[in-house]
């Protein structure tokens, strides 16, 4: 028989998996069940049935099968365990913010065509294998609702036994729609596009047959907004998974930075936090993608923003600590693995506070420590779980000196 005090699920690993007091990691498992002698799983109060048919085949959500509460203690741990890897301790954590289903504004799926058939959907958890939707919790309903429809067009644009990326995201106008490794060969062809854009209302049509994207349709310049002001928005280009996790990590950083003088965004993107926190007050804003930086410079520009918009990738070219001190605060929105780099230099300088959003905790974690070997302390941190269901989790950490 299985010892009463080790068959119980304690918590959720970092990639999903229940483990018991004894550390064993049982798939598809819920804090509070129990591990049956013969390997069975016995209900807990947490374990609730998915809301959607595809769970967990679909490798779009991993979590469906724990409550609310449960998957909120998952997101904090994730960030908890991170820190204390590191040995750091932050001042406070912060309940988390969590998104709630049906308001992903972005995604990219695979089309995949065999004979008459076309197949769109997320990737099978481990395989290559996709699932056809038939439902989503998580896509906004205006992005699931071209699913269907991209089936027929796929039929027409897609060879035979090929697979396509079907990249989508909301924007100013509505759906902009980038397709990958299709074929457009004939009237037939492109008369399905038009009229697939026009039907749909889509904001862009893009495709790439393998030699660059092509805009096929867009009736207005399509556009994206940060802080009330409108940025053109090239075809896919990054952007927060949620409108409601977005509005969490730009409160964040706003109540950390100080209510004057110049601030900075290191790895601005299209100017999230730049345009967020810059209004009445001089932004410096950097970043590597020359596309981005064109699109954020015109934005800001437009709107008579007081705004510098820097290429430069700060990985081989990181800002010195002369350069920082000059700031009133510094917000750095890395990609996943970090930016030890910058953050080096970040540890030398006299910059009060320092708003360091991730989508990472591990790399953060690794930074954090930088930062407080540095002189600085993390004040607080706010977990942040836009990818519901998922073991993808972000955060927001303040560090003053």
């Amino acid at each position: 028989m299985t010892d009463p005090d080790t068959d119980i699920i304690v918590r959720i690993a970092a990639k999903g998996d229940g483990v018991t007091a004894l550390g064993r990691h049982v798939p598809l498992t819920a804090p509070g069940d129990r591990i049956a002698a013969d390997g069975g799983i016995l209900r807990g109060p947490h374990h609730v049935d998915a809301p959607c048919v595809h769970f967990p085949t679909c490798g779009g959500c991993e979590l469906q099968h724990i409550d609310d509460a449960s998957y909120a203690e998952f997101v904090t741990a994730r960030v908890a365990g991170a820190l204390a890897g590191q040995g750091v301790e932050p001042g406070m954590l912060l309940p988390p913010h969590i998104s709630p289903p049906k308001v992903r504004r972005r995604a990219s799926l695979r089309a995949s065509r065999q004979g008459r058939k076309v197949v769109i959907g997320f990737a099978e958890s481990g395989s290559h294998m996709l699932v056809d939707l038939a439902m989503c919790e998580i896509l906004d309903p205006r992005l699931f609702a071209l699913v269907a429809p991209l089936r027929s067009l796929c039929a027409v644009i897609l060879p035979e036994k090929r697979a396509a990326h079907v990249r989508m995201s909301l924007t100013d106008q509505g759906v902009d729609l980038l397709l990958e490794g299709v074929r457009i060969e004939g009237l037939a062809a492109d008369e399905a596009l038009l009229t697939f854009a026009q039907d749909h209302g889509l904001a862009r049509l893009t495709i790439d047959e393998g030699e660059g994207p092509q805009t096929r349709w867009e009736p207005e310049p399509v556009t994206v907004r940060f802080g009330g002001v409108p940025v053109a928005f090239p075809p896919f280009a990054f952007l927060q998974a949620t409108p409601d996790g977005e509005a969490a990590l730009v409160r964040e950083a706003r109540a950390a930075m100080p209510a004057e003088g110049a601030v900075a965004d290191l790895f601005c993107g299209l100017g999230t936090f730049a345009l967020a926190l810059g209004d009445g007050r001089p932004v410096y804003a950097a970043e590597a993608a020359r596309d981005l930086v064109l699109s954020l410079k015109s934005a800001a520009n437009k709107a008579r923003r007081r705004m510098v918009a820097d290429h430069r990738d700060l990985f081989r070219r990181p800002l010195t600590p002369a350069e920082i001190d000059r700031f009133a605060g510094i917000v750095i929105d890395p990609p996943r693995a970090g930016a030890r780099e910058q953050v080096m230099q970040l540890a030398a300088s006299r910059v009060p506070v320092i708003a360091y959003i991730s989508c990472n905790p591990a790399s953060f974690a690794r930074d954090a420590a930088h930062l407080i070997a540095g002189g600085y302390r993390l004040e607080r941190v706010r977990p942040v779980g836009q990818f519901r269901w998922s073991t993808h989790v972000e955060l927001v950490g303040i560090f003053r000196r």
